[in-house]
């Protein structure tokens, strides 16, 4: 997500702000250093300070024995070698409002140490929460979406010919285990030159029930449980091209031929809250209207109440995508960390409902971004209906 330094100037006056505080010490913050595209090997012992202003040149306030620590960005230098100096030279900015990777809604996104929070405040700089910056600077390009698109092809592809690996499988009555299904999806994301950060979700049975369930990563070719017939089968998968941006979608299989009106039901529900979302952005953008992550995610959370308990909904309704599967832009969320974000032209996001039961649960996800003022769903045709197996 490194982002040119213009970009970051325009978004703080976009904003209204005086500026935007980075610090950092021994690389603890990695969105920092993302951000500003540093080098994470640079030996960095002593805390640095970057003002970067919406007017003039940009303050960099570094400690002596790190004066090079900051020389890849703009700005002047300021050298401290004491707490004092350190404090004298933040004091300079009292009054000023800078924007800072802190929002006490969005954990993801606060990433600023305690300690140099509390002496930015206590040097009279107000800080002001940097979420809507991040959205600013971390839209799409139109490289960006092309490696988004191309991502979520083969992810779809790759669903198609699990799914027909699977039935294979069954046809001949072989015994089939999570493990090889996820080394099955895996050797097609790796075929394809693409990377994930983990291997996909796989999870059969009452391991469907587990939003975040893990096939055990024992070298073991029969891993995980064994998949039955007659069962729910959850797949997740996330995966990007080198220097792209990811993709994540989520289907549902059934390992029979004939769906219990149960189940038929519960994914029925998913299917129309999911795509309550695009009529929704349509209609803001249409009335010239900004609709925010937690506004959508209400839109979707209120039509799965309508059909099942609330004990049954376990999770938001969709997160931010970009060079991260779970992005720093905005996410479809009112609930775990409530997001006011707006959905703006360059967004991408998931929309993932999801249903869970104690014996099986199911979710659905596509992704969306915006792009000439509308929103697109990424990828190959959506999922419609629950797979099975077929002659």
């Amino acid at each position: 997500m490194h982002k040119s330094i213009q970009t970051l100037i325009k978004a703080i006056r976009e904003e209204a702000l005086d500026g935007w505080l980075f610090c950092n010490f021994a690389h603890r913050d990695t969105l920092t250093d993302t951000i500003l595209g540093l080098d994470t090997h640079t030996v960095s012992t002593r805390s640095w300070y970057y003002l970067l202003l919406a007017e003039g040149l940009a303050v960099k306030i570094v400690h002596a024995m790190e004066t090079d620590v900051l020389k890849s960005l703009p700005g002047e230098i300021s050298v401290y070698t004491s707490q004092h100096e350190l404090s004298s030279l933040l004091a300079r900015f009292s009054g000023k409002r800078f924007a800072v990777l802190y929002d006490t809604d969005l954990t993801v996104l606060s990433t600023v140490s305690a300690s140099h929070l509390a002496l930015a405040v206590s040097c009279g700089i107000k800080q002001v929460s940097a979420a809507r910056l991040i959205q600013r600077v971390n839209v799409f390009s139109e490289h960006d979406y092309e490696s988004h698109e191309q991502a979520a092809k083969v992810l779809y592809r790759t669903i198609s010919k699990v799914w027909a690996f699977i039935t294979e499988q069954f046809k001949y009555k072989k015994t089939l285990y999570e493990g090889e299904v996820q080394d099955f999806m895996m050797a097609e994301i790796s075929k394809a030159g693409m990377l994930t950060d983990n291997p996909p979700i796989v999870a059969a049975g009452i391991n469907s029930a587990n939003p975040h369930y893990s096939v055990p990563s024992e070298a073991a070719k029969n891993r995980g449980s064994v998949i039955k017939s007659d069962t729910i089968i959850q797949f997740d998968l996330w995966a990007k091209f080198p220097q792209g941006m990811y993709a994540d979608i989520s289907w549902v299989g059934f390992t029979g031929k004939k769906l219990d009106y149960e189940i038929e039901e519960m994914f029925l529900t998913l299917r129309k809250s999911r795509d309550l979302v695009v009529p929704a952005i349509n209609e803001a953008l249409d009335q010239n209207k900004e609709i925010s992550g937690a506004e959508l995610d209400i839109i979707v959370r209120k039509n799965l109440f309508s059909y099942v308990d609330p004990c049954y909904i376990r999770h938001r309704t969709g997160h931010g995508i970009d060079s991260n599967c779970h992005g720093s832009g905005v996410n479809l969320d009112s609930i775990e960390f409530p997001d006011s974000r707006p959905i703006i032209e360059g967004s991408c996001f998931s929309v993932e409902p999801g249903i869970y039961c104690e014996s099986y649960g199911m979710r659905t996800e596509i992704n969306i971004y915006i792009r000439n003022g509308r929103p697109i769903i990424s990828g190959g045709p959506i999922q419609n209906i629950i797979l099975t197996l077929q002659d």
